[in-house]
C-alpha cells in the first residue's frame, strides 16, 4: 500500500500494466485525493462501435471504462489495483461520435470494501451513463 496518494503521472503509468486497460487508451485528466475524484478520457475506437461504421459506443466498452476508472479512483488512494465485487451501470443516452469523459468519486473507502460512483459524459458535457462499483479493499 502506498503511504501517499498517487498523482496523474503515476496513475497513467499504471494503466499500461494491463494489456486490456492499455487497449482502451484511457488518459488521466485529473487526480484529486482531497476530493477523492479521478477524471479520465476514453477515445472512441472502431473496435468499440455497437454497429460497424455507426460511431456509436457499444455498452460493453462503456461498462469496462466505468469499472476501470472507478477502480483507479481507489488505486489513487491505496496504491494498488482492487478486484471488483459488484458493479452496475445505467445507460442514459447513446454515446455517438465522441470520446468519453469519465469522473469517478469515492463514496466509501473502508477496511474491506470501497464504493465508487462514476459519471460518463460526452465531450459536450452531456451525461451518457452512470455507474456504481464496489471493490474489495482488504
Amino acid at each position: 500500500m502506498s503511504n501517499s496518494p498517487l498523482g496523474v503521472e503515476q496513475l497513467q503509468e499504471r494503466l499500461a500494466h494491463s494489456t486490456f486497460i492499455d487497449f482502451m487508451g484511457l488518459t488521466v485528466i485529473s487526480a484529486d485525493p482531497a476530493k477523492e475524484e479521478v477524471v479520465m478520457r476514453a477515445p472512441m475506437r472502431a473496435e468499440f462501435e455497437r454497429l460497424k461504421g455507426s460511431g456509436q459506443w457499444h455498452g460493453g466498452p462503456i461498462a469496462a471504462v466505468i469499472d476501470t476508472v472507478g477502480d483507479y479512483a481507489l488505486v489513487m488512494l491505496l496504491g494498488r489495483p482492487l478486484p471488483t465485487v459488484n458493479f452496475r451501470v445505467d445507460y442514459l443516452r447513446p454515446a455517438i461520435n465522441t470520446a468519453l469523459v469519465v469522473t469517478a468519486r469515492v463514496r466509501r473507502n473502508g477496511k474491506t470494501v470501497g464504493v465508487v460512483d462514476v459519471d460518463v459524459a460526452n465531450e459536450a458535457g452531456q451525461l451518457l451513463a452512470i455507474g456504481r462499483a464496489t471493490y474489495a479493499t482488504a
